[in-house]
């Protein structure tokens, strides 16, 4: 046990001086309280620490102990539909025993040591065990089975292994002798350092969508399972409702939501909400396949960072299994402001505004745990990471925004504008983009229809034309506009209103299939192809409004559930009949 004492206080950060040999990142207990602390400075006989928890009431030449191992988390069943804070204590356990407000130095551990559960072995004597071997089956929720894994690097034969039965995660499951006949144990516990990442056998190519409901996502941005993405946007934007609607309805195997320095109302309305939720794949409370990671503003700032590194750690723990993974960071600002705050008392030299010239790599490092890999068992999972950015006053050139933005391939910008208006989400289309269109070709192509993206990029191609017109549209007015400009205009409001805003609250609209939104699109198209043809033969926008398409299709999203894709084959059909017979009229009329 090494140990030394506190020489300086400085808010979270204190320097602790003595003959005890501190590591990098080793986990310390400081003071009668044994308030958690990391090493993140060491200097000769100087360590720099950051606490966890508040500093407050501490004194000088307090004792300060090493526990000569990094900040790790415990990674066994009873981890899924729990609540833990940054540094994976248990809120609800925390509660249970101390009530409303928690005392420092409760370091009360994130598993139940006494609870049991039941394990299936799927290996037997003689086989043999390599490293993340699945041993075995837990049924950890109704909707999640954990694969007990080997975590030991060593490899050999299943020399004993337990029977089908109730065991304790700290049990012995199975023991291996090595070929220099040593034994080595595994239990359904495992314990990893936060800021290492779990390592895999191959990190595969992203060829299949997360797919969230969201039409402006899925149809026009989407984002990869084992992607990257941001939703940057300022106060009021919807960040954390989109990252809500991603949570509830994305065809992820787990959530792992990270409440990250949010302020305490937000946060408890996640709280409140998420158990009350339904899965609707399933029928079952969708906490029973979620993580919830809670860090509030007034939380201790280097718990921040912390959380985020717990969450993320977590995720790779299940992606290991062969699950798919999307984890909701909100918000990456508060992380990085921390990372500002401890930097600034360490008197760090600053980059732009003040943040760590640390802070891209950082970044990088996070981010760059997300992908689609193949375990050394043989499974394939993912870890998908969608972090909300708080740019102050939606200003999108603050450093944190654009580090954020080397490193993801997904970005949604939200603009103060549109959410202003009402239009959610609130994803600028003008600024927003995905890199992952061409990896998710063949899947679209697939899985949905060949001409997929063909005609999203008709839409994206209205859109842009709108733009352009508006600007002409300014200077001279719209009366002087051509009939087909005029219908550009009519469209690219139906795309707007009819397609890319949604309703949340809207039990129909609120999460909506690929192939609805396919159908939706394609009729969009249609009814411009269909009026295009129309105005170059000399009919005015005015006639083919009349035939009261061009109104009606901002209600279809409403009207038309998932799973009554005809009804717009027989739109589709109305509309064809209707043109032609408009048409004819025309020419007769002439």
């Amino acid at each position: 046990m090494q140990k030394k004492v506190i020489t300086s206080i400085n808010g979270p950060v204190i320097l602790a001086k003595g003959e005890g040999d501190f590591a990098m990142h080793d986990i310390v207990y400081i003071g009668k309280e044994k308030i958690l602390g990391d090493v993140i400075k060491i200097k000769n006989d100087t360590a720099t620490i950051q606490c966890y928890e508040n500093t407050s009431g501490l004194k000088i030449n307090e004792e300060v102990i090493s526990d000569e191992e990094p900040l790790s988390v415990l990674l066994a069943p009873g981890l899924m539909g729990k609540i833990f804070d940054g540094i994976q204590r248990p809120l609800n356990r925390l509660k249970e025993e101390e009530g409303d407000f928690i005392k420092r130095g409760n370091n009360i551990p994130a598993i139940d040591f006494e609870e049991l559960w039941h394990f299936v072995p799927t290996i037997q004597i003689g086989d043999i065990v390599k490293k993340s071997t699945i041993i075995g089956n837990v049924q950890e929720t109704p909707l999640i089975v954990n694969r007990i894994m080997n975590s030991s690097n060593l490899e050999g034969k299943v020399i004993e292994i337990a029977k089908e039965g109730n065991y304790k995660v700290n049990d012995v499951l199975a023991k291996v002798q090595t070929e220099d006949m040593n034994i080595f144990e595994i239990t359904m516990l495992q314990k990893w350092p936060v800021r290492k990442p779990r390592e895999y056998k191959e990190r595969l190519v992203v060829n299949e969508p997360l797919l969230t409901g969201q039409r402006v996502i899925d149809s026009m941005f989407p984002i990869g399972k084992g992607g990257t993405g941001m939703i940057p946007g300022g106060f009021g934007t919807g960040k954390t409702m989109l990252q809500h609607q991603f949570a509830k309805w994305s065809n992820a195997d787990i959530i792992v939501y990270i409440g990250c320095g949010e302020r305490g109302n937000e946060m408890t309305d996640v709280l409140e909400e998420f158990p009350k939720l339904i899965d609707p794949k399933t029928g079952r409370p969708m906490i029973e396949r979620t993580i919830l990671i809670a860090n509030t503003s007034n939380m201790p700032v280097a718990a921040r960072e912390a959380s985020i590194y717990t969450g993320i750690t977590m995720a790779e723990y299940y992606r290991d299994m062969g699950y798919n993974v999307a984890v909701m960071a909100d918000s990456t600002s508060r992380w990085a402001e921390a990372l500002r705050e401890i930097s600034g008392r360490l008197e760090e030299l600053p980059a732009e505004e003040g943040f760590p010239s640390y802070l891209p790599s950082r970044l990088s490092e996070f981010y760059g745990r997300a992908g689609i890999v193949e375990s050394y068992n043989g499974k394939i999972g993912s870890v998908t990471i969608i972090g909300a950015v708080s740019p102050q006053g939606s200003d999108f050139s603050e450093p944190v925004t654009q580090n954020t933005k080397r490193f993801v391939h997904s970005f949604w910008g939200l603009s103060r504008e549109l959410a202003y208006s009402r239009h959610y989400p609130a994803v600028d289309w003008n600024i927003s983009y995905s890199e992952y269109i061409s990896t998710l070709q063949n899947w679209y192509e697939e899985n949905v229809d060949v001409e997929f993206l063909e005609i999203r990029q008709k839409i994206v191609q209205i859109l842009e034309e709108e733009n352009e017109l508006l600007e002409i549209a300014r200077v001279v007015g719209q009366d002087v506009l051509s009939e087909s400009n005029k219908l550009i205009l009519e469209i690219a409001k139906i795309i707007r209103i009819g397609f890319l805003q949604q309703n949340a609250l809207d039990l129909v609209d609120t999460s909506v299939s690929i192939n609805k939104q396919f159908k939706m699109m394609q009729t969009i198209i249609l009814l411009y192809e269909k009026s295009l043809n129309l105005t170059q033969k000399g009919i005015p926008i005015s006639e083919i409004k009349k035939l009261g398409f061009l109104d009606k299709f901002n209600n279809l999203k409403f009207e038309i559930k998932n799973d009554e894709l005809e009804k717009f084959d027989y739109i589709n059909t109305k509309i064809k009949s209707s043109f032609k017979k408009l048409e004819e009229e025309y020419k007769e009329h002439i």
